[in-house]
């Protein structure tokens, strides 16, 4: 069985960091790109970060500068640190990863951490 685990998540202070792991496991062949999502109270979940198998990254404009993601690919894990933290940044933090395995390709979702930014 092929699963996505994230880790990390908490309470902390506007300002402050808060790193996100997030690990692929099971009967993996390979991991193409991996991403983080999160969804805030009332509102859909959205692409926040995403990495390439080589190392290409994307982010939404809101977090450039302030969030790093990357990637160990000999662990098939992604992390997200996030720096210079808002508020605005306080939702539920989801891992999105491409996975091949033996029973072919699927994304697969983690079942999400908790990240709360307060004033």
């Amino acid at each position: 069985q092929v699963q996505v685990a994230e880790s990390g998540g908490g309470l902390v202070q506007a300002g402050g960091s808060l790193r996100l792991s997030c690990a692929a496991s099971g009967s993996i062949i390979s991991v193409g790109t991996m991403a983080w999502y999160r969804q805030a109270p009332g509102k859909q979940r959205a692409l926040v970060a995403s990495i390439t198998s080589g190392g290409s990254t994307n982010y939404v404009d809101s977090v450039k500068g302030r969030f790093t993601i990357s990637r160990d690919n000999a662990k098939n894990t992604v992390y997200l640190q996030m720096n210079s933290l808002k508020p605005e940044d306080t939702a539920v933090y989801y891992c999105n990863a491409a996975i091949y395995s033996s029973m072919g390709f699927r994304a697969l979702w983690g079942q999400g951490t908790q990240v709360t930014v307060s004033s």
